[in-house]
């Protein structure tokens, strides 16, 4: 019923993890290389006799429409090698795709990783489960599924949870994993014009090198289009670009976002964003009201800004008013949180 879909290149470190993964899962692994020149090729000859060699044409949606078109299965479960199996129902999942045939299965990813040694921990859902009769790969990088006619009939949730290992590691392994990205993401406007999907993964690239400003001018470029704030890559857009004024310091531009707070402040994130901004801008009234309302709200995608991490700011304005005994308060509540215990360490012992 379902293959599997890889495409990797040099990935003989990561490749061996995430096949181990999928094997107890019984389903036909197409793996595709395109120009290894390490020993993942032998790597994925263990686990699966389909491996094929695809010449690199700077086009992952070609990579990945070669790779399907290489899958003995109608329909297509696509993933890949810096990402891990962490937990799907088999039965469940078969009995969605027979429920919703012509529909695309979104898998839960969760990207883990550490900045200044605080770990992070991001999820997000992902088109990646879906009929190879009816959708297909576009664009050249951050590639989307398509309808091959027609349009989308269904997106369901499928019961898979994903551990993914990309965003993690120093600022120049990040660098050097983006500078491809973005030369690929700049091809890609030259050919095609501005598109906001393009830009906003644009803006993603220049954020992970850390480079704020760039980031800052690209999504500035991206939200002049009129926009559906419904769409998870808008709102994650509007949220990267918050964060990217404040990594570079420019806090009232960044009070703008208070012009869309009302499409966007239905998650926690967006609430918790909005937290930040104000605590930035001296406004800690404020900041301490958002903070009380993402905590309160159900639906997030970073670990903590409904809880801990909300707990642990307005831990931090009580603190900076001098109003120590309410700091304690809600850096008791955030639990085990490094920041918060060492906080109180300080406040309570010392």
């Amino acid at each position: 019923m379902i293959s599997i879909c890889i495409i990797v290149k040099n990935e003989e470190k990561l490749l061996n993890l995430c096949l181990k993964h999928l094997i107890p899962l019984n389903y036909e692994i197409v793996v595709v290389d395109t120009g290894s020149t390490d020993g993942t090729k032998d790597v994925a000859i263990n686990y699966t006799d389909k491996v094929y060699d695809y010449p690199w044409n700077q086009d992952f949606s070609a990579a990945r429409n070669f790779a399907i078109s290489k899958a003995s299965n109608d329909y297509i479960f696509m993933i890949d090698s810096d990402e891990i199996l962490a937990s799907c129902d088999k039965k469940e999942l078969e009995t969605y795709i027979q429920r919703y045939p012509d529909g695309i299965g979104r898998v839960m990813i969760i990207s883990e990783y550490y900045r200044d040694n605080e770990k992070y921990s991001v999820k997000n859902q992902v088109s990646r489960i879906f009929s190879k009769k009816k959708y297909c790969y576009q664009g050249r990088i951050h590639e989307q599924v398509v309808p091959i006619e027609g349009e989308i009939a269904t997106i369901y949730d499928a019961p898979i949870r994903i551990y993914h290992r990309g965003y993690d590691g120093d600022l120049e392994t990040r660098r050097k994993k983006t500078e491809r990205n973005i030369s690929l993401l700049k091809k890609e406007l030259e050919d095609k014009g501005d598109d906001p999907y393009i830009l906003y993964q644009l803006g993603k690239s220049y954020y992970m090198q850390e480079d704020y400003f760039a980031s800052c001018e690209v999504f500035s470029k991206a939200l002049y289009f009129d926009l559906d704030p419904n769409l998870e890559y808008v709102q994650d857009m509007v949220e990267s670009y918050g964060y990217a004024l404040l990594n570079s310091q420019q806090y009232e531009t960044a009070m703008q976002l208070l012009g869309v707070y009302d499409e966007f402040a239905v998650n926690a994130d967006f609430l918790y964003l909005m937290g930040l901004i104000y605590m930035n801008n001296a406004m800690f009234t404020e900041a301490i009201g958002e903070f009380i309302k993402a905590s309160q709200m159900k639906v997030y995608k970073m670990d903590g800004v409904n809880s801990y991490r909300a707990y642990y700011n307005i831990g931090v304005v009580y603190e900076c008013l001098g109003l120590v005994d309410k700091a304690i308060k809600y850096y008791k509540k955030c639990g085990n949180y490094s920041l918060a215990v060492k906080r109180l360490n300080t406040l309570v012992y010392d």
